[in-house]
């Protein structure tokens, strides 16, 4: 069988010069929320791409109306009800810790969310917990593509004004 199968991304990321396993437990909820944002960037590059070949401007144009933090915040409402209760303890750190950074073109409430989102998604991806990490990640996506379902209001896609 090949070993890329057996083993998955994470084993080959491991064996890297200089890479060394995270404690997830330990990180702060910014490290967590950083990580995270990366994470969750690539899935949805990969979705992206998976559509179909097109200019990267067009790509980069989808990708953003995910990535930004009100649709984090809209998908973790959702997400929200399927937590567990170490899930949503990592959230709520997340949520609530102080960044440095202010949010831009973003509501405060949607920023500290997002964060929070984020650094969940970080917690999942350095606890490698995949398959959590994509079921939470695919229930928040489908209440981007049907927000009547979801009983909100989807956030309004950018077009690159920077605002919703």
């Amino acid at each position: 069988m090949e070993k890329s199968i057996v083993y998955g991304l994470d084993y080959y990321i491991s064996q890297m010069p200089g890479a060394e396993e995270t404690d997830a437990k330990s990180c702060s909820p910014l490290v967590l929320a950083y990580i995270g944002d990366c994470v969750f960037d690539l899935v949805i590059k990969t979705r992206v791409v998976g559509r179909g070949n097109r200019q990267v401007h067009k790509l980069h144009e989808e990708t953003s109306h995910f990535v930004q933090a009100s649709a984090q915040s809209f998908m973790m409402r959702t997400i929200q009800e399927h937590l567990t209760a170490e899930e949503h303890a990592v959230y709520r750190r997340g949520r609530n810790v102080k960044s440095v950074s202010a949010a831009k073109n973003q509501s405060i409430t949607d920023y500290r969310r997002a964060t929070g989102f984020e650094a969940l998604i970080g917690y999942l991806y350095l606890e490698h917990q995949y398959e959590r990490l994509t079921r939470l990640i695919s229930i928040g996506l489908a209440s981007m593509e049907s927000p009547e379902e979801a009983g909100e209001k989807r956030p309004a896609q950018d077009k690159g004004t920077g605002k919703e």
